[in-house]
Parts: structure tokens; C-alpha cells; sequence
């Protein structure tokens, strides 16, 4: 069952250090597949990692927590070729395509190279939700700030666009977060964007944001904008899920 609008959920979370596995996902992915609609089955969950390079090791471990943790998993690699040979009828058949981290720059450059951009526009419009963590949240907005060209953060400002906001990631976690993006914000090199703590997530229906959750007790999401020339950052209410 499809969710009953497009519907994102972009998240600094959802998956953390497993006891018995590598990672589990946690409250933020739950809410995920909640948001599909599905019932009276397993949730199909289509797991990608082409920010990491589809790094085998790495899609065992998101396979491994996602199995334990009661879903379908798939996943669609592009290296060192498509693995699915129609990738749009892969996505339409998921209830949810979740996004890991890593090189938002590669991550983008390789899914338009294969046409994953359209094949996910299609899913999304269809009901199909998509979230994801940092690089997995940081794709479906208008651009961000990251680290895929070293340690010293900068802007990408070529995200899919599906929302039409700028975003932040790990913005209480990683120093340089905040202040570079109130800069790229501020000389209107993003448009208004929405951050995330570590354990918030932003949930939009179609382009507009519908409500910030989290899965921890601190976590809080904020939009900076613009007025007259003066970025301002407004906390905004967060849902604790």
C-alpha cells in the first residue's frame, strides 16, 4: 500500500551501532515504514548505499539490520553495473527506499548518470516513501553543506530538488554545520533550508514540511532563512516519536 501523498522523511538518524549486528535502525526508520501504510506483511525496504560506492561489506550490514528488524530488504547497486535491469519497477514494487550516508556529491553524479533520479521521482510520486540518513537526507533538497570533498565542509547545491529547501545534516554534532550553512543561506547560495540534530527528521508531504520528529529526548530541527539580508534560525517544534 503506498503511502496517500509523496512523502519524505529526511533524517540525521535511523540507524545507529547494533549489539548483535552492525547497525540497527532505530525509531526515525520505524516511523518510515509506518508512513507507508503497509499491513498484513513484512515491509519491502530497498536499501542504498551509493554514497559508500556500494561497498559489499556495508550492504550486508543495512541488509543484516534490516532483516532483523522484521523487513524485506533489497537493494539496487550501480557499481560495477545497474543490478536491477529496471530500476524504476524495483522502486515501485518497495514501500520504502532508504538512503545511507557518505558522498552526497558521488551519490548524486552516479544515480543521474543511471537515470536512479527520475526512477525515484517516479516512486515518490507514486507513494513510495523515501528517507535516509545525512547524504540520504541531503539528496532530496535543493542542495546542503558536506564533507564529499574533504574535511573542510562545502556547499552542493545540485540535490534533486524534490523539496524545494536547502538542508542540514548532524547540525549539533559537527562543528561546521551550522555556520556554514547560515553563509550559504545567507548569500543566497541555498535558498531557506531545514536542519536536523542527530535523531531528528524533517517529514514532508509533496514539497512542503508537515512536522519534525525525533527519536531521542534533545534532538531539534530548525529553518534558516533570510530577512532583509539577516539569516535567522528558527527552532522549530519537534514530535518525539
Amino acid at each position: 500500500m503506498p503511502a496517500d501523498a509523496p512523502t519524505i522523511l529526511a533524517t540525521s538518524g535511523g540507524i545507529t551501532a547494533g549489539q548483535r549486528t552492525r547497525f540497527t535502525f532505530t525509531a526515525l526508520t520505524d516511523f518510515a515504514v509506518e508512513l507507508s501504510g503497509v499491513t498484513g506483511r513484512a515491509p519491502r525496504v530497498c536499501l542504498l548505499a551509493t554514497a559508500m560506492g556500494d561497498d559489499k561489506a556495508v550492504l550486508h550490514y543495512l541488509t543484516e539490520a534490516a532483516q532483523s528488524r522484521g523487513f524485506v530488504p533489497s537493494h539496487v547497486a550501480l557499481f560495477p553495473m545497474p543490478t536491477a535491469e529496471d530500476i524504476t519497477a524495483h522502486f515501485l514494487d518497495q514501500d520504502v527506499v532508504w538512503v545511507f550516508g557518505g558522498s552526497v556529491a558521488g551519490l548524486l553524479a552516479m544515480w543521474r548518470l543511471h537515470g536512479m533520479d527520475d526512477a525515484l521521482r517516479t516512486a515518490w510520486e507514486a507513494g513510495v516513501v523515501l528517507t535516509g540518513i545525512s547524504a540520504g537526507s541531503i539528496c532530496w533538497h535543493a542542495g546542503g553543506t558536506t564533507d564529499s570533498f574533504g574535511p573542510d565542509l562545502q556547499p552542493v547545491s545540485n540535490g534533486l530538488g524534490f523539496v524545494p529547501y536547502a538542508n542540514g545534516v548532524h547540525y549539533d554534532s559537527e562543528e561546521q554545520r551550522r555556520p556554514l550553512l547560515h553563509r550559504l543561506v545567507g548569500d543566497e547560495a541555498l535558498p531557506a533550508a531545514y536542519a536536523t540534530d542527530d535523531g531528528a527528521g524533517l517529514l514532508y508531504r509533496g514539497a512542503e514540511l508537515v512536522e519534525a520528529v525525533a527519536e531521542n529526548p534533545t534532538a531539534g530541527a530548525y529553518f534558516v532563512e533570510s530577512r532583509d539580508g539577516v539569516v535567522v534560525e528558527t527552532a522549530l517544534d519537534v514530535r518525539r516519536l
